[in-house]
């Protein structure tokens, strides 16, 4: 018999390696596959607790704002973002605003404002170096006195308020700007009546200094249910505010809730009246310059830019026509328009050169 030899075919040996190296590419590409498919359900995943996360906080705020309403008043007035940071106040120099006076007013017992006094730029080298007797003494020379109401959140340092102040102070007249309580520097919390007040008590603070200089109230977005409260409360006295100015002005709050983008955000949530709506009057938060102006009797100017996107420019022509019908004048009620095609939004209205012109023509009738 003949013996098996051990030894292999060469052609075999090289066919067993190339299928051994197959076997292996195989392999790896089996192990490769299952991690693949693991890195895409990791990524799935992180996806879908992504989303359930800002489910829950979506449900969640509604709910917690109901829970503690007070909550609410935080959002609505934004004091907390006391924008510019790291500007002093007291300061008002460092804004270029170097022909103001900062000084402080007490309407209640624990309660300081923060204001400034800016005199027309006429004014500017005179008054240099002055204390706040010489600005108390400065608003009786007949120009007409405008006090300043800004709309929520930051301070009355904020870029487009201080614009303002520059535009109003250069066409010629004096502007008194303060922090409402819980604003800036002004100590308090606030709240609808709390603002009302600071504002009425500004106002005669200026009528007791003024002479016969008219006073008018200018009031910016929130502001201006701040100015049309405070006119209210003159003319329940038996007196009149001289003069009344709403910037971007809302019907009422309760509706400015419902049209304001963070509204907007809810419309369709389940109960959005009464976990938000409701909540704010809970608050005592009305600011009704609809109801208001329907027993207001003092010259009215509402400005408005019609690509307003956070008071809708609808909410102005509304209003305007409430003031018409209530005190039956063209003359005494009216209302100035900014296209949208340049661009004004919400603050930007200070930047159109015609708005002097626009407020001269509105005071001047009122002369001194």
């Amino acid at each position: 018999m003949k013996k098996r030899s051990n030894l292999k075919d060469p052609k075999s040996l090289h066919d067993t390696d190339k299928m051994k190296k197959q076997a292996g590419k195989k392999r790896t590409v089996e192990k490769k596959l299952p991690a693949g498919g693991q890195s895409s359900s990791g990524w799935s995943r992180r996806i879908l607790k992504a989303f359930l996360g800002l489910c829950v906080v979506y449900v969640s705020v509604p709910v917690i704002l109901r829970l503690f309403p007070g909550l609410l008043g935080h959002v609505l007035y934004s004091h907390i973002f006391r924008v510019p940071f790291l500007v002093d106040l007291s300061r008002p120099e460092d804004l270029s605003l170097n022909h103001t006076v900062n000084f402080y007013l007490t309407p209640e017992e624990g309660i300081s404002l923060g204001v400034w006094h800016t005199v027309p730029d006429t004014q500017w080298r005179e008054a240099q170096g002055k204390e706040l007797a010489w600005y108390e003494e400065s608003l009786k020379d007949g120009v007409p006195v405008i006090i300043y109401l800004h709309g929520n959140g930051g301070t009355r340092g904020v870029s487009h308020r201080v614009g303002l102040m520059n535009v109003l102070t250069a066409a010629g007249f004096h502007v008194l700007s303060l922090d409402y309580r819980g604003f800036a520097e002004s100590t308090g919390v606030p709240s609808e009546a709390g603002l009302t007040t600071d504002a009425l008590y500004l106002y005669e603070w200026v009528k007791a200094r003024s002479g016969r200089s008219p006073v008018c109230l200018w009031g910016h977005s929130l502001g201006t249910g701040v100015a049309t409260n405070a006119a209210l409360k003159v003319q329940e006295q038996g007196r009149h505010v001289d003069a009344v100015v709403l910037e971007a002005p809302y019907t009422n709050i309760r509706e400015e809730g419902a049209n304001h983008p963070f509204g907007k955000i809810y419309w369709m949530f389940p109960g959005f009246d009464y976990f938000f709506l409701d909540t704010m009057a809970l608050n005592n938060v009305i600011f009704p310059n609809d109801e208001n102006l329907k027993t207001l009797n003092t010259r009215l100017l509402i400005l408005h830019a019609e690509d307003d996107g956070i008071v809708p420019f609808h909410m102005s022509q509304t209003l305007f026509e409430i003031a018409r019908q209530a005190q039956g004048s063209e003359q005494r009620v009216q209302m100035v328009p900014f296209s949208g095609s340049l661009g004004y939004k919400h603050n930007g209205i200070y930047k159109d050169a015609r708005l002097p012109k626009i407020i001269w023509d509105f005071l001047r009738p009122l002369g001194a």
